[in-house]
């Protein structure tokens, strides 16, 4: 029997193949049709259409049944093979960390830069000893960040926004006000915080931090008299001077080890932290866990730290012009 010449091969598939290894493992139309549960005439149509495929008969009379041909017996391995990769293809592969191989880079500044990332890699050297870890700075997060694969996460609180992009909230915190204690003590009220020296962070080129811009748009103006590209510019100044620092209260952690802090005397919104990566990543495997460890993190920020000086202080004032729901829209606040 010779192929169809109109008949498309590429019609080949995992059904053919599974009809092939039933027929010629039953010997039997019908036992073979009772196998994959359909009907003896779908399994020789069926039959018909692999005839055309491969130009052979398949399977002949013999006495009251039927046996394979010789052509037959030769493809059963191949198709049997063929069914097992078929099977592979559409499972997914068991994970295994401690056999991950490869690099994974993260875009952060340095607030969420040093407080998850050190100890991300402490994970990674435990249950991937193999994944390279690269860190590269995020600024304002731009949608090429992402679709380009320039990197695989992004740490921050400003996600960008596209149908593409994936996000999830890690935590959320609070702003504090941030002295040496050796040099001055809290701003007891608003007049006091808006009296003193400031210090703040602007990124390049010029961005001032959300929280800046949120304080000057409802007419609160400090006096800054230094100005840093990142957080971590802060401890350089702030030690042995009077200056205030306005910023996450979580820096207390790592970078501003060390200086006291109070609440604000001033309603603040708070500042989310968010992780977000591309849409193409979000069911693959080795990515999946990778977010599971960094968001297994998160809860341990949030803890009470023993040993980090803080200054109490009363409730703050709220800002007259400071409406409740600050924090939507562009009232989010930024680092």
């Amino acid at each position: 029997m010779q192929p169809m010449n109109d008949f498309d091969w590429y019609a080949l598939d995992a059904r053919l193949l599974r009809l092939l290894v039933a027929v010629a493992q039953t010997g039997s139309v019908t036992a073979a049709a009772q196998r994959l549960g359909v009907t003896q005439s779908a399994v020789s149509h069926q039959l018909d259409r692999l005839r055309a495929i491969v130009g052979d008969p398949l399977f002949v009379k013999s006495g009251r049944g039927i046996v394979a041909t010789a052509r037959t017996e030769a493809l059963l391995e191949p198709a049997q093979a063929l069914l097992e990769q078929m099977e592979r293809f559409a499972q997914r592969e068991r994970f295994e960390p401690a056999l991950w191989e490869g690099s994974v880079t993260a875009a952060a500044n340095d607030l969420q830069r040093d407080l998850l990332l050190p100890p991300l890699l402490q994970r990674l050297q435990h249950l991937a000893p193999k994944v390279r870890l690269r860190v590269i700075p995020s600024g304002i997060p731009s949608l090429e960040l992402l679709r380009q694969h320039r990197c695989q996460l992004v740490l921050s609180p400003r996600p960008p926004d596209g149908t593409d992009i994936v996000q999830k909230r890690l935590f959320e915190d609070a702003y504090r006000v941030f002295y040496d204690p050796t040099q001055r003590a809290a701003p007891c009220d608003l007049d006091e915080y808006l009296a003193a020296d400031h210090a703040t962070v602007v990124y390049e080129p010029n961005r001032p931090l959300d929280f800046d811009q949120w304080l000057l748009g409802r007419g609160v103006q400090r006096r800054f008299r230094v100005l840093v590209p990142g957080f971590a510019g802060l401890a350089s100044f702030l030690p042995g001077s009077r200056l205030l620092a306005t910023a996450p209260g979580l820096l207390q952690r790592h970078l501003l080890r060390g200086l006291a802090s109070a609440a604000p005397p001033l309603a603040c919104p708070p500042l989310p932290m968010y992780l977000v990566w591309h849409l193409r990543h979000q069911h693959d495997p080795a990515q999946r866990w990778l977010r599971a460890q960094i968001e297994a993190l998160a809860p341990a920020l949030l803890s009470p730290q023993p040993g980090v000086a803080a200054q109490q202080s009363a409730p703050p004032a709220p800002l007259d012009a400071a409406p409740a729901d600050t924090v939507a829209g562009s009232g989010r606040c930024g680092a």
